[in-house]
């Protein structure tokens, strides 16, 4: 089921269980021990606590009772809504569910089998990377003989308590899950990518044909086993938990647990009738209080439709905190949304497949400006460029791409309370079609993600082909940590990180000349290309001391905007720069033209409008069809 699972703190679950057996005594583990240190950060505030293994509080313990469901959850005296919202989320995915709780037939309390059990579980969290295993005993803290925390509708039913102690041991303690981010959940239950949605930035509620369009992404997530969460904003303490009149709760997570679209009518009616309703279905951590507006559980509404149609849905007339609502009412409540998505890295599903690249690095602070990995943000213009730096292709026409910054968790501490993240964020800059070396000077800024204190910052964003540079961010210079960047194209990105600021010397240096300039070729556009058809296919190719930079093909144009750069590390700088236009044919390209360029080592930066000509002709001989082209030369390898 996995390609690598890591033992969390070097724990063996089947070496410890095997141990357990052998000396016939119930695992306790030492790591994770039954004392208030495993409860809070700092001293008790529930009073006196007993921890007890299942069977002291029940005679049938199980993990599953009539199998696994989100009505199996119900949060405890905890502020983890946060974390009950991503179990209920993930109770309805058992591709999902079986990655977290492993080999549960094998966990399973059997009655047959009395001397099986040995007191110990294990879970599987995707965090920072890998998955990783968790071992856990089966004592849990109870106050008068009931559970404390997170439990079921079953007294006798215990997976989600004991999913929630595992999830409470990764993080320090219980308390450490006291508030918290569904998105981090959901990441850590899928090894998925979270984007958040604001609901009111989008103007969702306004705008028809956008919440048509979140309706259609929503629902594609939903179908291709994603996780979803949503909350309403709450913007003071007071509103914190508070409950409007139509009954939903502001600061509160729910899981989402279905999306549909619904048929109205009955019969045959309903079956002809082409117009379908955007449903959604949610559930209550609390296990209570639920939507009272239109479509609720008791509403008129259920009666435009079919009695099958209902059943399909699962509409059921209880307060068990799971309610349905049109998509349209929910856009009007609700104001962040949350989509976890799985992203599919498989070349045998039926489904669009994604391309992953992996890179791990860290913001180190050195005082050497060449060495320092830790500039901060864009504002601070002196050390920005002094970030890591990642490089990746688009290579089709345009592409959408993924890409996912998480920073490594600050929040296990117990003894000195929660970590704080740090507000990381990351740009996207175009680059030079042949760049390899790091970046020294501003490029073109294409994209940016917000700079937040979250673990993941997420952006979608369609690119055009070409070279692009990730600069992955703390918000203010000097600060440290490591994080996890995921890119994720249609086709192979050959995603790397830039660690060289210029050319290597080596022992051949002496003997085969080392670049004594650096020359940036921007070739804007032309105008007034002519070819073999009146409006052709042009591309441009760069050659400088046998380099060679191609742009991209430009189709059904005379009068192409290339916008193409290329970067060279110049030995004989007297030589010229050669710039052809070729037009794409089917056997053979036709060519268009081509100018060369002598670049003036004391010019920063110069921009020329050339006469096309033909190979080897004198200027006189000028071609139909102008360019422009930009130079930025520098003597200073490192200044650009």
């Amino acid at each position: 089921m996995f390609t690598s699972v890591k033992a969390f703190e070097g724990q063996q679950y089947s070496t410890l269980k095997r141990q357990c057996l052998q000396s016939g005594l119930l695992f306790e583990d030492p790591r994770f021990p039954a004392t208030d240190d495993s409860l809070f950060h700092q001293g008790n505030r529930i009073g006196r606590v007993v921890w007890k293994r299942p069977r002291e509080l029940c005679e049938d313990p199980h993990l599953f009772v009539d199998g696994i469901s989100a009505h199996d959850l119900h949060q405890g005296q905890l502020g983890n809504c946060w974390f009950v919202a991503a179990c209920s989320s993930l109770a309805s995915r058992e591709s999902l569910w079986q990655k977290v709780i492993p080999d549960w037939k094998e966990q399973e309390w059997d009655s047959e089998k009395p001397d099986s059990y040995a007191g110990i579980f294990h879970f599987r969290f995707w965090r920072f990377g890998e998955w990783v295993d968790v071992v856990i005993d089966d004592r849990l803290p109870t106050v008068d003989n009931q559970l404390v925390y997170c439990h079921s509708d079953d007294s006798n039913e215990f997976w989600s308590a004991l999913v929630e102690k595992a999830y409470a041991k990764v993080y320090g303690c219980y308390e450490a899950l006291d508030g918290g981010n569904t998105a981090d959940a959901l990441v850590d239950f899928t090894g998925g990518v979270s984007e958040p949605v604001d609901l009111l930035e989008g103007q969702m509620a306004t705008d028809e044909a956008a919440r048509n369009q979140l309706f259609e992404r929503v629902l594609k997530v939903h179908n291709r086993d994603g996780l979803i969460s949503c909350s309403i904003r709450a913007t003071t303490v007071e509103d914190m938990e508070a409950r409007l009149d139509c009954g939903l709760v502001k600061g509160h997570a729910y899981a989402v647990t279905d999306v549909r679209k619904v048929r109205l009518g009955h019969g045959l009616l309903a079956f002809f009738k082409s117009e379908k309703l955007h449903m959604i279905r949610m559930r209550n951590p609390w296990g209570e209080k639920e939507w009272s507006g239109p479509w609720s559980d008791s509403s008129e509404e259920w009666k435009k439709v079919s009695k099958s149609e209902r059943e399909k849905l699962g509409v059921t007339v209880q307060d068990d905190g799971e309610f349905w609502m049109t998509f349209d009412d929910f856009c009007q409540y609700f104001t962040d949304l949350i989509l976890c998505r799985l992203i599919n890295t498989s070349y045998l599903s039926i489904h669009k497949t994604w391309e992953e690249e992996v890179m791990r690095g860290s913001w180190v602070h050195r005082q050497d400006p060449l060495r320092n990995r830790s500039g901060g943000c864009i504002n601070h213009k002196a050390t920005f460029l002094q970030n890591p730096q990642y490089v990746f292709d688009v290579k089709k026409v345009e592409d959408e791409v993924l890409i996912c910054l998480q920073q490594k968790e600050k929040r296990a501490t117990p003894k000195e309370g929660k970590g704080e993240n740090l507000a990381i964020g990351f740009d996207i800059h175009r680059v030079e079609l042949n760049r390899k070396y790091r970046m020294h000077s501003a490029q073109q800024k294409v994209a940016g993600s917000i700079y937040i204190n979250s673990r993941c910052v997420f952006l979608r964003k369609e690119l055009k082909e070409g070279r692009y540079v990730i600069i992955p961010t703390t918000f203010d210079p000097g600060q440290q940590g490591d994080f996890l960047l995921r890119v994720f194209t249609d086709v192979p990105s050959d995603c790397k990180e830039l660690t060289l600021d210029e050319p290597p010397q080596t022992c051949w240096t002496g003997m085969c000349g080392y670049p004594q300039l650096v020359t940036q070729v921007h070739v804007l556009n032309a105008e007034g290309l002519q070819g073999q058809d009146s409006n052709g296919d042009p591309y441009v190719i760069i050659t400088c001391e046998g380099e060679r930079v191609r742009s991209p093909v430009h189709k059904d144009t005379r009068c192409p905007n290339f916008d193409v750069k290329g970067l060279f590390y110049r030995k004989k700088p007297k030589e010229g720069i050669h710039i052809e236009i070729y037009n794409k044919n089917v056997i053979v390209d036709s060519f268009l033209g081509q100018v060369t360029l002598f670049s003036d080592p004391n010019e920063r930066q110069e921009q020329h409008t050339l006469h096309l000509r033909d190979k080897g002709s004198r200027q006189d001989n000028d071609l139909p069809g102008t360019l422009t082209v930009r130079l930025i030369t520098c003597t200073t390898l490192t200044n650009i």
